[in-house]
């Protein structure tokens, strides 16, 4: 399966993200970079690279070095690997890719996703209970 389809709809799923191309990758923007596809060296390695938490980057790399990685160029500023040639979760890269966007994103933004979420959250239990919103 080509992985870049997911990542693509998962990013710009976020308000106001954009993509483009840098250094011959997809990369999505909100003002700047916050996930890059990365599959430049097409080494059969595919992976995409993400801004993270504080500590995240070596926790991660430390507890399952077979999924995540520190990744060239970005990864001394704290920035995630994550391989996409290996059995993933897409649960978890959508929790990567939405603490990326929370790492950079203006806080309007981050205001206006939060009021996504609760809309939905707030649309998911009117549904469970027969009730419409």
């Amino acid at each position: 399966m080509n992985p870049l389809p997911e990542l693509r709809r998962l990013c710009l799923a976020l308000p106001e993200v954009t993509e483009r191309l840098s250094h011959g990758e997809p990369t999505w923007f909100v003002k700047k970079s916050f996930v890059m596809y990365a599959d430049h060296h097409h080494d059969e390695r595919v992976a995409f690279w993400c801004a993270a938490p504080f500590g995240a980057q070596a926790a991660l790399v430390d507890a399952q070095p077979t999924t995540y990685f520190k990744p060239p160029y970005v990864g001394a500023r704290g920035w995630l690997g994550v391989w996409l040639d290996v059995p993933v979760d897409w649960q978890d890269i959508a929790a990567h890719v939405e603490d990326a966007y929370r790492q950079v994103a203006p806080k309007r933004l981050l205001l206006e996703l939060d009021a996504q979420a609760l809309r939905s959250t707030s649309s998911e239990v009117n549904l469970e209970s027969g009730l419409l919103s």
